[in-house]
């Protein structure tokens, strides 16, 4: 059994993206990935890959670095902090989703994605913060 562990930033933020912009079930159907750079190259602060819209709106830009993605929600913050917790262990055991509180203004949410197997809990927490607003 193969057991690689995707960790390249800019692959975790394709898987992210496919999640957020290839499902149209539920609030997914509201979501699109715009203004993505195709040869981002990750730095250590973070590049910008793409944003995220919810029904054209503007809920979270998505940076990558070598070893992770980095989202910056700007919607539903509490709410994609408390999901974020919720779901930040993976089944085997590992932290690989991690919130933090970025102190600008307006507030954002951080949110590290440090895994593939990470992806679909951190399009879950895009969910609630959308869903939180409406």
């Amino acid at each position: 059994m193969v057991e690689d562990r995707v960790t390249d930033g800019v692959r975790i933020a394709q898987l992210l993206s496919s999640e957020l912009d290839g499902r149209e079930d539920g609030t997914f159907a509201r979501f699109a990935v715009v203004d993505a750079d195709r040869d981002v190259a990750p730095t250590v602060d973070g590049a910008l890959a793409y944003r995220v819209t919810c029904d054209g709106e503007a809920v979270a830009e998505v940076f990558v670095q070598p070893d992770r993605t980095r989202v910056e929600l700007r919607t539903g913050l509490d709410a994609a902090v408390e999901r974020a917790e919720a779901l930040a262990t993976a089944a085997d055991g590992t932290v690989d989703l991690r919130v933090r509180p970025k102190a600008v203004e307006p507030p954002r949410v951080v949110l590290f994605v440090e895994s593939g197997a990470a992806v679909k809990r951190a399009a879950d927490v895009l969910v609630a913060a959308v869903e939180a607003e409406s």
